[in-house]
């Protein structure tokens, strides 16, 4: 499928990532019911274009997107992949409760239980690796500890999280039951606060850093290069709107696009129009530019997806281009650019 994809080590852990992710919250019926057999096709197609890193964790359907994606990767070889997931939350049977389905159209029958002590850790990590097939997972992340997620608890969670489960993965880490450990949230300076506090390899961060957010700026990535932490970046797009454009009804940050947002998009999109570049090649070709960054996670749910994604990577981007975005306010001066 033409020039191969460029590989990248993850901080100083030795691991490299390809620099396109396959990031496997969508086949957890995100939004929307995937058929089986799109679901397994996708992945077949993703691995046929090079990509060598998957991202998934137990939130994702409830267990089905690990279920999906160790479909692929247990009957190949193990050391030709980089796999991740996340604690954070283990799953009991539902029974005859209802399921809280959340955002998932059509998750497994079982009920989330935020856990992030030691024990809770240790048995969400036993679960991944059953649904997975996989004895050895290569990237385990803490999942969620995030003012999103809990609101007024945030604080509590994350002194429960630095008690508990990153106890529990830094013993993975020492005995090579885990390659490496890090952190997955929706906000840049709690990426920022466990870096400080713990000795972590990578964090993945959503949304916060893309053609709309720079705000990882301000502290993380500097912190993230200093410390040696590798950067995976998620939400690229964020929730839809880089990719789709500035249209009434796209979604950002996982809700409906404000008016402000649009019209942001709208003004992206006519600098990259005048340039001859899609707004969501010039979305992924931006973040890759940070040096702390290893790799950039793009869900992804029919094969036809992962070949625009693939195309959208190879897209040729003008210098000049950047140039007229951060003269028109859009990107931060001290935001790092391709070129």
């Amino acid at each position: 499928m033409g020039q191969a994809l460029k590989t990248i080590e993850l901080g100083r852990t030795g691991l490299r990532l390809t620099e396109l992710g396959f990031g496997a919250a969508p086949l957890g019926n995100l939004y929307e019911a995937i058929p089986e057999l799109d679901a397994d096709a996708t992945l077949e197609r993703a691995w046929a274009a090079g990509i060598r890193y998957y991202d998934t964790a137990p939130l994702y359907g409830h267990g089905l997107s690990e279920l999906r994606v160790g479909r692929l990767l247990r009957g190949l070889p193990r050391d030709a992949f980089v796999l991740s997931t996340k604690v954070g939350r283990y799953f009991v049977p539902s029974g005859r409760a209802p399921v809280d389905r959340g955002q998932w159209a059509a998750p497994l029958n079982f009920s989330p239980v935020y856990d992030y002590g030691y024990d809770g850790t240790m048995r969400a990590l036993e679960q991944s690796m059953l649904r997975l097939g996989i004895p050895r997972i290569d990237i385990a992340l803490i999942h969620d500890v995030d003012r999103r997620n809990h609101g007024a608890d945030y604080d509590r969670r994350f002194a429960e999280a630095m008690g508990g489960a990153y106890r529990a993965l830094e013993e993975l880490r020492r005995s090579g039951d885990v390659g490496a450990i890090g952190v997955g949230v929706n906000e840049a300076d709690v990426c920022a606060r466990f870096a400080r506090e713990g000795n972590f390899d990578c964090v993945i961060l959503a949304g916060c850093y893309s053609l709309l957010r720079q705000e990882a700026l301000d502290e993380f990535l500097p912190l993230a290069l200093a410390k040696g932490i590798g950067v995976i970046l998620a939400g690229v797009f964020n929730s839809g709107i880089l990719a789709e454009g500035p249209r009434e009804g796209a979604h950002y940050n996982y809700l409906a696009a404000p008016p402000e947002i649009i019209d942001r998009v709208r003004r992206l999109d006519a600098l990259c129009s005048a340039a001859g570049v899609p707004l969501p090649a010039a979305a992924l070709k931006f973040v890759q530019a940070h040096p702390a960054v290893a790799s950039v996670l793009v869900g992804m749910v029919r094969p036809e997806e992962v070949d625009a994604n693939v195309h959208l990577l190879r897209t040729q981007v003008p210098t000049f281009l950047w140039q007229a975005m951060k003269e028109d306010g859009l990107l931060r001066e001290d935001a790092p650019v391709p070129g």
